[in-house]
């Protein structure tokens, strides 16, 4: 039998029954496009948090109190033998291939001006914030390089506590109280939205040391460093966990470079996009089912040309071959259906809902289409050795 032959016999098989075909396909269909759609989503996620986090640098490191080998896990500073001070990361600052280094407490508080209030998210900062996480400031400046233990009470606001606090009006020079104190207005930061779910336009930014004061804390959050993106990174970490063990006489903090973390944040995204892509794949299986119970049935149906062409000196392997490549094109043209569905489906869901992180994750494109052909040539292989087993004889006779 030639390839030919054997390649218009299989399509007029699949062409005999048409409708039969298509459900059949319809499975494989379903479980390609269910892939590509929940991976669609799953990489769209995977993108979108790693674009929120670097878009304030992929040089920063973070300094927390407590130390993790020790006790498991960050304990925050009151479980810290010295809570982080001002004085560290002023320390900070001067080491080697450092660029900035900011201290960081935050916490929530009723602002007021202009006989409004409004609750928002309070930071304590230091003059070097804005250089550390590359924000821009809209208007005026941001906190003057003062003595990080004696700054004076001047205020940065956020573009959207700006907004319900002043409105159109400018607010440079006006004067804000916050926890009874009175800040005057030196800048208003350049809108930011919202960062996987914290609103950092609804903010204000105070000096570090009065932030401490102001929640009666005795420690900051964390030290944020920015390093020079050209030096090695683990050289600058040993710096600092050098400097910072001097300070303290002990190991007793943790330092997290930001390369560390989203290293550990994209094997945890890549695992929930694998699961979701293997969510998918289920209806593939279920489609290869479809497949052998549809060859099943084929081969019951064509027993007598089974026997003729056993009669007429077509090898063993050949009704195989027959058999088997029209499994494949069954599962082929339920992959190319599904190809089209789940394209469709992914950019039609972007242009309703353009908010919804949606990227298409081609290597698993790919792989659902492979994975396809290869269910329907496994579904098929049953039904197709049961057909070149057939007697010749047994099957014209059963014709």
């Amino acid at each position: 039998m030639r390839l030919p032959d054997l390649l218009h016999l299989s399509l007029g098989a699949l062409t005999d029954h048409p409708g039969r075909s298509l459900l059949s396909a319809l499975g494989i269909a379903v479980g390609v496009a269910a892939v590509i759609l929940l991976t669609a989503l799953g990489e769209g996620l995977h993108q979108f948090v790693l674009s929120e986090f670097t878009q304030f640098g992929t040089n920063l490191i973070t300094i927390s109190p407590g130390e993790t080998k020790t006790h498991g896990g960050s304990v925050g500073m009151f479980g810290s033998v010295r809570p982080l001070s001002l004085d560290d990361a002023q320390a900070l600052r001067l080491a080697p291939q450092v660029l900035s280094s900011g201290p960081l407490v935050q916490g929530n508080a009723e602002v007021e001006a202009q006989n409004r209030s409004r609750r928002v998210t309070v930071y304590g900062v230091g003059p070097d914030f804005t250089q550390t996480f590359r924000m821009d400031v809209a208007i005026g400046g941001f906190l003057p390089p003062d003595d990080l233990r004696s700054p004076r009470a001047f205020a940065v606001l956020g573009a959207k506590a700006r907004r319900e606090l002043f409105g159109a009006a400018n607010p440079l020079g006006a004067l804000i109280r916050v926890g009874g104190q009175r800040y005057r207005v030196v800048g208003v930061m350049a809108a930011k939205g919202q960062v996987l779910g914290f609103d950092l336009d609804d903010t204000v930014y105070l000096p570090a040391a009065r932030v401490l004061e102001l929640f009666n804390r005795e420690g900051l959050m964390e030290i944020d460093v920015a390093h020079d993106p050209e030096a090695n990174p683990e050289h600058v970490e040993a710096g600092l966990r050098r400097l910072l063990k001097a300070r303290h006489g002990s190991e007793d903090f943790t330092v997290t470079p930001q390369k560390q973390q989203l290293a550990v944040l994209d094997s945890v995204l890549g695992v929930l996009t694998f699961a979701v892509a293997a969510l998918g794949s289920i209806s593939l299986v279920v489609g290869g089912v479809g497949i052998l119970t549809l060859m099943t049935i084929t081969v019951s149906e064509r027993t007598g040309e089974i026997g003729l062409l056993n009669a007429l000196g077509a090898r063993r392997g050949q009704i195989m071959a027959l058999f088997l490549a029209e499994a494949a094109g069954l599962a082929t043209l339920g992959g190319a259906a599904g190809l089209a569905m789940g394209l469709g489906l992914a950019q039609t869901l972007h242009l309703i809902l353009p908010a919804l992180p949606v990227r298409l994750a081609w290597d698993y494109i790919l792989a659902a289409e492979a994975v396809a052909v290869v269910i329907g040539l496994a579904a098929g292989v049953a039904p197709a050795r049961r057909a070149a087993r057939f007697d010749p004889v047994e099957a014209l006779r059963a014709e």
